[in-house]
């Protein structure tokens, strides 16, 4: 059964440009613990929305988990994990926080109510409203 996630990530650091550009990318540097945890329970064909975190404020595209959890290749003491994500498709509106927090259906959102968090789930009815507001169909698929 697929999950859903979404997943912060600076544009200037690490953006959706980039992802798509590479193909394939390593999520590694996540140094929360619950984050930490959220990446170990991602299976591989899980859908995450990447979102745009400091400068832009949006969820800009879909990827899916192409690798489970393994050892964080930038952590020398074993603590963290990385997961490997594809690019699927971008939104065909991106979705901005503000947008989002007016939106009642979000309002119990892991991201809206622990806005520090880098990596979280989210619901499939979360899921669907979100691809409803970036104007692509609410699908389980992406």
């Amino acid at each position: 059964m697929t999950q859903y996630w979404l997943m912060k990530s600076e544009p200037d650091e690490y953006g959706w440009a980039d992802l798509v550009k590479a193909g394939e990318g390593t999520w590694d540097g996540v140094r929360n613990a619950q984050a930490s945890n959220n990446l170990k329970a991602m299976r591989a064909g899980d859908l995450v929305l990447f979102y745009h975190s400091r400068t832009g404020l949006e969820a800009v595209g879909v990827m899916e988990v192409s690798a489970e959890a393994f050892p964080d290749p930038k952590d020398d003491t074993g603590r963290w994990v990385a997961v490997k994500v594809k690019p699927v498709h971008p939104r065909k509106r991106p979705v901005s926080l503000k947008v989002m927090k007016a939106r009642p259906a979000l309002a119990d959102m892991a991201m809206l109510r622990q806005s520090r968090l880098s990596v979280a789930a989210i619901t499939p009815d979360e899921w669907a409203e979100i691809m409803r507001m970036a104007g692509n169909a609410p699908s389980t698929t992406a």
